[in-house]
């Protein structure tokens, strides 16, 4: 399938924000960067490199500027969506077509651009999170060694989403039901966050 038509689709399903998203897909198009869509929404790149991104929400659409704490910022209209997780991304929220200012909103865009061709970038720093397997997940395996194989089979990376998934559960019954719902993925090879990718 097209990336042109994937986008079509993704703003068919919000059908609320479809002016919006068109306006602002437009703007985006204009400034000649990559259409391509990633965790399920369109976003843009230059030279193989996140830009920015588009997103409806139930109260609002939004532009993502993947480095958007490296901009001027000089109206205010960025902001960090996930304070203490996200250190350059910035979101700029929409909640009326006539909210979008074409002129204002290519000036935001074409600094993103000329940051990136400048390489101005904030690496994110990586935190290595370590896990332990949790007992009931270890529980299934030992009960199930057809379970333990299908899983040592997927990348580590792969394993880890699933053992975080289960650990992250505060209570045993809920870790336990985790178990239980990936059984089926795991026996498939399929990852638990595959269908976002």
């Amino acid at each position: 399938m097209d990336t042109n038509k994937m986008v079509e689709e993704y703003i068919d399903k919000h059908q609320d924000w479809e002016a919006e998203l068109k306006k602002l897909r437009s703007l985006v198009l204009d400034s000649g960067l990559q259409e391509t869509i990633k965790w399920g929404a369109p976003v843009y790149t230059l030279n193989g490199k996140n830009i920015l991104g588009l997103g409806a929400f139930k109260s609002y659409v939004g532009i993502w500027f993947f480095q958007g704490a490296l901009l001027e910022d000089k109206f205010n209209k960025l902001l960090n969506a996930q304070e203490g997780k996200t250190k350059a991304l910035r979101q700029w929220r929409f909640t009326a077509l006539d909210e979008i200012e074409d002129g204002l909103v290519r000036a935001y865009i074409e600094e993103a651009i000329a940051k990136h061709k400048e390489g101005k970038e904030i690496k994110s720093a990586q935190v290595q999170k370590t896990t332990t397997m949790p007992q009931e997940l270890e529980d299934a395996f030992t009960k199930n060694a057809d379970l333990k194989k299908a899983f040592a089979k997927f990348t580590p990376y792969k394993q880890k989403e699933f053992v975080e998934y289960v650990a992250e559960a505060k209570r045993p019954t809920t870790r336990v039901s985790r178990v239980t719902k990936i059984t089926p993925l795991i026996f498939d090879g399929i990852g638990l966050n595959d269908k976002y990718r």
